[in-house]
């Protein structure tokens, strides 16, 4: 059986859209300047609105994370994950960014005529599989079917909401000079993975992605009472782009040391032989989180803690210096300057 252009409903609870908020999601130069040029001056009532993974909204008493973010990747399976546990992890992630614990979610579908149901029945296996992991209920949800060769067989749209604890105010806007940066892991194998099943290629060992929810991780930091400044997840545009963002929306410079970033021998050399910077690749279960340089050894202790098999790290901090400027000293002893690349590295990761 496949999904029938005359038959446009799939059995998912249905829901109607009321708003329009846009929250930010990483990339390139290009990504940056059309959310900053076009798209948050029409969409947002506040310029001094912080750019970050999601909105927080105060309703009464309570405060609310509201994120929602589309996910087009290709291939839709791919070593270590697929694009349903894909969909669900991100926003989780990204409300795990705003320092939120995920409630609830909701799961749009939009489904190319022909697609065979057996794959759209393991996709939704798997979405419901990762939300079970996660602990959140996906509670209503939305399918469209658009014409055969128009839809590249699926795409998916998630929402979140969550809830911000008292007292938890995470935002570039909170970044400090002297403040510590810590990178959760390694970074570079989520886009690795893609472009090694996207194009067919083998290496002396199997990337797989390291997609991954982030929520128990970044809650572990904020109850051992780690006074997190900013999050940022790093997808879109890497490691480089989230750096050079929240360097620009705190209006301070960010210096990192490239012997404390951990790229596996296996990404590096991938990278190496198909001209990519590990730096700017995708990753789907990796972080930084920035906090008082007095708070990061207890911050990389309470992440040890939580999975022994971490690999976080110190890998720089922020200083006074230039707006937006994000350098590294190299293995080598040089300094680099780390910019945003001008459009997308690696497209449809995710």
């Amino acid at each position: 059986m496949t999904i029938d252009l005359d038959k446009r409903t799939c059995p998912l609870p249905a829901s109607s859209n009321t708003q329009v908020l846009l929250a930010h999601g990483g990339g390139g130069r290009a990504t940056h300047r059309l959310l900053e040029d076009l798209l948050l001056p029409t969409f947002s009532e506040s310029q001094s609105e912080s750019r970050h993974d999601g909105a927080v909204l105060k309703m009464g008493k309570e405060r609310i994370a509201f994120t929602t973010d589309s996910f087009v990747v290709n291939p839709l399976f791919f070593p270590g994950g697929d694009i349903g546990s894909l969909a669900v992890y991100g926003t989780v992630n990204d409300l795990a960014m705003c320092g939120a614990r995920p409630l609830a979610l909701s799961c749009a579908l939009i489904l190319e005529e022909g697609m065979p149901m057996d794959l759209l029945a393991k996709i939704a296996a798997s979405l419901g599989q990762a939300a079970k992991r996660v602990g959140v209920s996906i509670v209503t949800g939305d399918t469209k079917v658009v014409d055969r060769g128009k839809g590249d067989q699926i795409y998916i749209n998630t929402a979140g909401i969550g809830s911000v604890a008292d007292g938890v105010v995470v935002g570039p806007e909170r970044v400090r000079v002297g403040d510590k940066i810590l990178l959760s892991g390694d970074i570079g194998r989520h886009g690795m993975a893609i472009m090694a099943a996207r194009e067919g290629l083998s290496f002396e060992s199997n990337i797989e992605s390291d997609c991954a929810p982030l929520d128990g991780e970044v809650q572990s930091l904020l109850n051992a009472g780690i006074e997190v400044h900013c999050l940022r997840d790093l997808t879109r545009g890497g490691l480089a782009s989230a750096l050079v963002e929240i360097a620009d929306a705190s209006a301070n410079q960010i210096i990192i040391d490239e012997e404390t970033i951990a790229v596996r021998e296996d990404v590096s050399s991938a990278c190496a032989f198909l001209g990519f910077d590990p730096l700017y690749v995708a990753n789907e279960g990796r972080f930084i989180a920035i906090m008082p340089a007095e708070q990061s050894e207890a911050a990389l202790e309470t992440l040890h803690r939580y999975d022994e098999q971490s690999m976080p790290t110190i890998i720089g901090e922020v200083t006074e210096g230039r707006k937006g400027l994000v350098t590294m000293n190299t293995t080598i002893g040089t300094r680099r300057v780390v910019d945003m690349l001008s459009g997308e590295q690696l497209p449809r990761i995710c």
